[in-house]
């Protein structure tokens, strides 16, 4: 029997929280801060572990307005924390404005996405949290502040873990509305990925590439702010009907191929808003590592090739632009993003997860904040330049640990 706030997405971890608030205000939503010992917020629940849980009172924002005001001569749009990217999109899209950046999932919420450093793809595009311009948040004294780009903790607020308050709004740069095309390539080499990564990752706006890792073989997703079709990747052919990630799976819950072109909101994210992403069903885990280790990370994982092959569904890999957000996986650095769908094994993933970080750690790879990894603070501080700032800060925002969780007390150190 689950308690009030039921499971995660996956269904791997039930939370503990002894209460669920659902504040209706920023003013309700800083008593409930205010007046309890621990506090953390529920988003749309798509993190893998126990980042998002309490022992104390989780809220969901889903109940407080949810206005988007789009500012056309600051370029900018203000969105409410529990917003899901697809709905921002559809907005946007009708005010004649975009992100430049929408992860494989549209179903995800702002704040929680920004707050993980969750990321599409692209080789000039960065995270979805480097789009962000401005955070309203609620404080551990249940007072609400404001940190825009510029001011001093600007960087280390973005990222931040639901560790230094709760998120009730966001300021998030847009440019003009543009149109793209996906395109699928299959019978990619994995050696022409190991040795000719950058050339791949620059042949379209954005580019994913698809690898069980056993076939030697990868498929290329080729997303291309140009109406014209790409140059297919040596040795490849393009695929004649719509292809999902994942053998077997209906491939009607993707987002159109063919080079049909449509709207960036319809084409940027992998899946559809209208149907399960991915199989629902799994783990995932993600680490961003420099890419000048692309090489050397493939024929790493091609090793443990065989010990995946019982657990893994498919790995995608991509590329992210480099920020200057203190605890994003690509602060200082463009990285390429190896991420792995698991089956929904939690023991089975965990003990893999080792092997998989001997490999992607010492090239310099971060996991992904939401999803499942095995480093502690000794693997991870060394990874991040700002790791000691950002603790000061949380000191100085919440010395009391209102935010706090088992799951920081494990990732940060206690």
């Amino acid at each position: 029997m689950t308690g009030p706030a039921g499971t995660n997405w996956a269904g791997n971890h039930t939370f503990r929280a002894v209460r669920l608030e659902h504040p209706a205000s920023t003013e309700e939503l800083a008593d409930v801060v205010a007046r309890e010992r621990r506090v953390r917020a529920l988003g749309s629940r798509h993190s893998f572990t126990d980042l998002a849980d309490t022992d104390g009172v989780l809220v969901s924002l889903e109940r407080m307005p949810a206005d988007v005001v789009v500012d056309d001569e600051r370029r900018t749009v203000t969105v409410a924390a529990a917003t899901r990217y697809g709905e921002l999109a559809v907005e946007l899209h009708r005010s004649g404005w975009a992100l430049s950046a929408l992860a494989s999932l549209p179903h995800i919420s702002v704040a929680g996405a920004v707050a993980t450093g969750t990321h599409g793809s692209g080789d000039a595009v960065g995270s979805l949290a480097a789009s962000v311009r401005e955070l309203e948040l609620v404080g551990a004294d249940g007072a609400v502040r404001s940190v825009r780009r510029g001011d001093p903790d600007f960087d280390g607020s973005v990222v931040g873990l639901g560790a230094l308050g709760v998120v009730t709004r966001l300021t998030l740069d847009v440019e003009p509305d543009f149109a793209v095309r996906q395109d699928v390539f299959r019978g990619l080499s994995l050696d022409r990925v190991r040795d000719g990564f950058d050339e791949l990752s620059a042949a379209a706006y954005s580019v994913s590439l698809f690898t069980d890792w056993t076939s030697g073989l990868a498929d290329a997703w080729l997303k291309s702010r140009s109406t014209e079709p790409p140059a297919p990747p040596e040795g490849t052919s393009a695929a004649t009907g719509p292809v999902h990630m994942l053998a077997g799976a209906d491939p009607a819950a993707v987002t159109q191929q063919l080079g049909v072109v449509g709207a960036w909101h319809e084409r940027l994210p992998h899946f559809r808003i209208d149907h399960t992403p991915s199989r629902g069903a799994e783990l995932q885990s993600e680490y961003l590592l420099p890419r000048a280790g692309v090489g050397e990370a493939v024929e790493g994982l091609r090793g443990l090739a065989a010990r995946m092959a019982p657990l893994l569904q498919v790995c995608e890999i991509r590329t992210v632009a480099a920020d200057d957000l203190w605890l994003s996986s690509s602060h200082g650095r463009d990285v390429a993003a190896f991420h792995f769908t698991w089956v929904l094994d939690p023991a089975a993933v965990a003990a893999l997860l080792p092997r998989v970080e001997d490999v992607l750690l010492p090239l310099g790879g971060r996991p992904h904040w939401g999803k499942c990894f095995a480093a502690g603070p000794a693997d991870l501080a060394p990874l991040y330049p700002r790791w000691g700032d950002f603790a000061a800060l949380r000191e100085q925002v919440d010395p009391e640990r209102v935010f706090g969780n088992a799951w920081l007390d494990r990732v940060l150190g206690g």
